[in-house]
């Protein structure tokens, strides 16, 4: 979710003079050992981390927090249950994921976010709510589907408003590839759902360019390629801002073939 711009966030330093318990390693393209390198989907940038932010990694992250470096995950283990597992990749600041977790509690979820302080602003409300279904990543969204998510444990993959790299030269930084739609293929079991969204239109095309041409993935939308915003997907303050702004929004629905 881009709410600050962001596919899977950025990873920022924090400005004050305690330093706050670090829940993972920054975000590596070609760090880890066999890793292959990859051109990174977002930015290294500064921000605001607030002080209850930064309590949120001292109070919440031993109960929602997930490293790349603990190796595959365990859902039995994780969250005691193997309903059907729901990734929602880049959540910003955790608007949609929270509501997710309380409107479908019959479902595990995952995020995936490098933007610290929307990951400590997501763990205090899931700890307000007393929510036990979700688990987060701090981490580039590629490494922990390369390193922690077995092939075909995804039911669903959600990705909401990742940063559209406008300009030409930056096109080559968009998360939608595909190697990226291959990947996620691999992750998610037979007749799963892919659910992308887009305010910006040259960003929808691309995306479903990128997936017509995988042999993975099939448009439940048909021949009218972009569908209605599903319930599922609750519509953001940062939507309404754009949709005040005149902004229009692309939804795209796919099933694992």
């Amino acid at each position: 979710m881009r709410g600050q711009r962001l596919i899977t966030g950025s990873v920022v330093k924090d400005r004050s003079s305690t330093p706050s318990p670090q829940p993972s390693p920054p975000a590596k393209s070609a760090g880890r050992e066999g890793e292959k390198r990859h051109i990174r989907s977002f930015v290294l940038r500064q921000g605001r981390f607030t002080p209850a932010q930064q309590r949120a990694f001292t109070e919440h992250w031993p109960r929602y927090g997930l490293s790349v470096d603990a190796g595959a995950l365990d859902t039995r283990r994780t969250f005691g249950s193997h309903a059907p597992l729901v990734l929602e990749i880049g959540f910003g600041n955790g608007e949609q994921l929270l509501s997710s977790s309380l409107r479908e509690p019959c479902k595990n979820f995952v995020g995936i976010e490098v933007h610290r302080p929307g990951v400590g602003r997501l763990m205090n409300a899931l700890a307000s709510h007393n929510v036990d279904n979700v688990r987060l990543y701090n981490d580039d969204a590629i490494a922990v589907l390369e390193h922690c998510i077995a092939p075909a444990m995804l039911d669903e993959v959600r990705i909401y408003f990742p940063d559209p790299w406008p300009k030409k030269r930056q096109q080559k930084r968009r998360l939608i590839q595909p190697d990226f739609c291959a990947l996620l293929a691999e992750r998610t079991a037979a007749k799963g759902v892919l659910h992308l969204a887009t305010d910006w239109a040259d960003y929808a095309e691309h995306m479903y360019s990128m997936l017509e041409s995988s042999p993975d993935w099939r448009n439940r939308a048909g021949t009218a390629r972009f569908i209605a915003r599903p319930d599922w997907r609750i519509e953001t303050h940062f939507e309404k801002r754009g949709r005040r702004l005149g902004h229009g929004v692309w939804d795209l629905l796919y099933d694992r073939c």
